[in-house]
């Protein structure tokens, strides 16, 4: 496991870029919204009025679970009274009503499917679980944008024929680990079930994952470590240090590195700066291997090595600077360095 540590001084700098995105409208990217009427040729503030910032909705949505996150850990922190401030101004009654309203629509069935719905459950969840009366209010205000989510989710995971193995939004196995960790928290019994059986449905005959094949040029999630980091959450210790051996049977037992850091010719490229995200979520996504493996493994001094080396990398690119970035990117380092979802 990772030796970073989270300071105030730190969660305020982070907090600060979701601030600074939540309530800016532009540039907006609207890839996922299919227009049915004139009357949907409107600006993103009307169309989803409380996650309409941060480039696209889901960085709105996610935007709003890191200050939810950080708030919550550093309630006296000077940055989150802010916070809380920022998530009232959006996360009201009216404005998610609309934004439920929004996604009801038939001809948005596949919305933000399952990236941003699994953030939005994500965000459910940690409003579920800060014991606070405004995370209360806003959590109320939450349900039926939840509900409509699950719904969606419930339809569409039956009908998933394959599991998909890229290495952005599209990607299920990571999704699916925020859906199952939201499941848990909130005790949602049957989607828990569903979850697991889709989980053990795709990936528990995997073998030999093509760890070489990795990155692709685009890549902010890991293939192979988003499915070990979800499959472990179903697999007592020895049953998992037997599954992950055949499935990824390369790491070391030697204490060396295992995967180098990768390094963004580009980072001003918004698609480029992705492989920033990818050692953030790498480096998670290792610590969680590293959890769910029996104590005295021979493999975990390469993976703990692996993890820090790409933890370091991937929080020296953490910057305001690039607004490609700065959308998105806190959002990586505040999953990992707070260990969200490591003991789920």
């Amino acid at each position: 496991m990772s030796k970073l540590t989270l300071d105030a001084a730190t969660a305020g700098r982070f907090a600060n870029l979701a601030l600074a995105c939540i309530h800016r409208e532009y540039p907006n990217k609207t890839g996922h919204h299919i227009l049915t009427s004139d009357r949907d040729a409107r600006p993103p503030r009307k169309l989803t009025p409380a996650f309409y910032g941060c480039f696209d909705w889901h960085s709105a949505v996610h935007g709003h679970w890191m200050l939810a996150r950080l708030a919550r850990l550093f309630p006296q922190a000077a940055f989150a009274a802010k916070a809380r401030q920022a998530l009232a101004k959006n996360l009201t009654t009216e404005n998610l009503s609309r934004e439920a309203e929004y996604m009801r629509s038939d001809a948005r069935a596949s919305f933000e499917r399952p990236y941003g719905l699994a953030w939005l459950l994500q965000l459910a969840a940690e409003l579920t679980e800060w014991n606070d009366t405004g995370a209360r209010e806003f959590s109320a205000a939450l349900r039926p944008l939840t509900e409509i989510a699950l719904r969606r989710l419930e339809t569409w995971l039956p009908k998933l024929s394959h599991p998909v193995r890229s290495g952005e939004h599209s990607q299920s196995a990571f999704s699916l680990s925020l859906m199952l960790d939201y499941a848990r928290a909130a005790h949602r019994l049957e989607f828990q079930n569903l979850l697991e059986s889709t989980i053990r449905r795709f990936y528990l005959t995997d073998r030999d994952c093509p760890l070489a094949y990795e990155p692709s040029g685009e890549d902010f999630l890991s293939p192979c470590l988003a499915e070990a980091d979800l499959v472990r959450r179903i697999l007592a210790g020895p049953e998992f240090a037997a599954w992950f051996d055949s499935f990824l049977p390369s790491v070391p037992r030697n204490g060396s590195l295992w995967m180098k850091p990768v390094q963004p010719l580009d980072p001003t490229d918004g698609k480029l700066g992705h492989l920033d995200g990818l050692n953030l979520s790498r480096a998670w996504m290792l610590n969680g291997i590293i959890g769910a493996l029996p104590a005295g493994d021979l493999r975990i001094s390469s993976l703990r090595h692996t993890a820090e080396q790409h933890a370091g990398a991937g929080l020296a690119a953490v910057t305001s600077e690039r607004y490609e970035g700065a959308h998105w990117i806190g959002t990586f380092a505040v999953y990992l360095l707070t260990r969200r979802g490591e003991r789920s």
